[in-house]
């Protein structure tokens, strides 16, 4: 019999899973998706979900796997303005890991599939959902089985959650004026494995390693391009930056707006949201699949309570709160990131960059600054 149904196979569902399963709950994953996730969108993993994941003995391989950056520049027109050590945040993980995010879900699911070869459902679309006060009873589409019903369920499935809409939560959306063009391109940048973030007239430009001798670069426009491509991204980079990047050797390129939103509630019932379905935010700063992640680490003491029977409505009401704060903090701290890499004239971009120049200089504060960025 399941205990827990999570409803998405990415990586926080899969953590949740793993997670679970090794305090000998039968958990059933529900992925509508065929096969994992093949374009590397969320690369960066913080301090505090590497811990995380150490729990479920998957952080030593991500780390072999990807780049630890130690330290990130600030630099505007050719000049390094500002250095942003990661040493003081953390002693374990003095680091924000460079992993793509294809390699995190295959190493996820291994693990999943070594507690549980049985636990991942591929092809399983959540039509309907029950909550009799006892039992939760999903009607699923594929997969197997017409219905699967367990002690809980948990909503781990994006920003345009199923779930979310079952429970009737209502999760507003905001709209930023925010568009950017990303690429992965060969390395030919002169950060090797730092991050650097150009502070431009015209819009910042991100940068940061990736494995295998990669650099991902993303880049701030006014509005959506029509038709982006390689050429495109490689010359708005050259312009800002000065760097010259090799456009037929581009192996990712998306573009993406900015928007957020915030469930009403993250725990109802016998029911939860974990991450991009329970809050979604700028992926500017890439918090996002760390506060998932976090979100689920939350929940496991709550749902142990529930499937032991003990009291948990409080335990519930605690997680909603704490995961809302703590979701309304990386909201905030996005949104701090986005304005830092808007469009300045050259005047006010001078006075501003020498600002981040003295704070940077004063060590306490960019301690404090570093904490901040990573979700310590």
């Amino acid at each position: 019999m399941t205990d827990v149904l999570i409803v998405g196979g990415g990586p926080v569902g899969l953590f949740l899973g793993s997670l679970l399963l090794q305090h000998g709950v039968a958990v059933r994953v529900l992925e509508r998706r065929t096969g994992r996730n093949a374009h590397t969108r969320a690369i960066g993993i913080h301090p505090p979900a590497l811990a995380a994941l150490e729990r479920i003995g998957v952080a030593r391989e991500l780390i072999g796997r990807g780049v630890p950056i130690r330290q990130g520049f600030a630099v505007s027109k050719g000049r390094r303005i500002a250095r942003m050590p990661f040493a003081p945040v953390s002693d374990r993980y003095p680091f924000v890991l460079a992993v793509p995010q294809p390699v995190t879900e295959e190493v996820l699911e291994r693990r999943l599939r070594e507690l549980d070869g049985a636990a991942l459902l591929r092809n399983a679309r959540v039509t309907g959902m029950d909550d009799d006060g006892g039992r939760v009873t999903l009607n699923v589409s594929g997969g197997g089985a017409a219905r699967h019903s367990a002690a809980f369920a948990v909503g781990a499935d994006g920003a345009y959650s199923t779930m979310r809409s079952l429970l009737g939560v209502a999760a507003p959306e905001k709209l930023y004026p925010d568009n950017y063009l990303m690429g992965d391109f060969p390395e030919s940048s002169p950060f090797g494995s730092d991050a650097a973030l150009f502070l431009e007239p015209d819009g910042i430009v991100e940068s940061f390693p990736l494995p295998g001798g990669v650099r991902r670069w993303v880049v701030r426009l006014g509005s959506p391009p029509a038709c982006p491509d390689a050429e495109q991204l490689a010359g708005l980079v050259a312009r800002r930056t000065g760097v010259p990047l090799d456009a037929g050797g581009n192996t990712m390129l998306s573009s993406f707006s900015v928007r957020a939103r915030l469930a009403a509630r993250m725990a109802s019932g016998r029911t939860a949201l974990v991450g991009d379905a329970a809050h979604e935010i700028s992926p500017i700063g890439g918090q996002g699949m760390n506060l998932g992640w976090l979100d689920a680490e939350a929940l496991l003491p709550v749902i142990l309570a529930v499937l032991h029977g003990e009291p948990s409505a409080q335990a519930l009401r605690h997680f909603d709160a704490s995961r809302r704060r703590a979701a309304v903090a990386a909201k905030h701290q996005a949104e701090v990131n986005m304005a830092l890499g808007r469009p300045l004239p050259d005047g006010l971009l001078r006075s501003r960059n020498a600002a981040i120049a003295g704070v940077a200089a004063i060590p306490a504060f960019n301690a404090l600054v570093a904490r901040r960025f990573t979700m310590q």
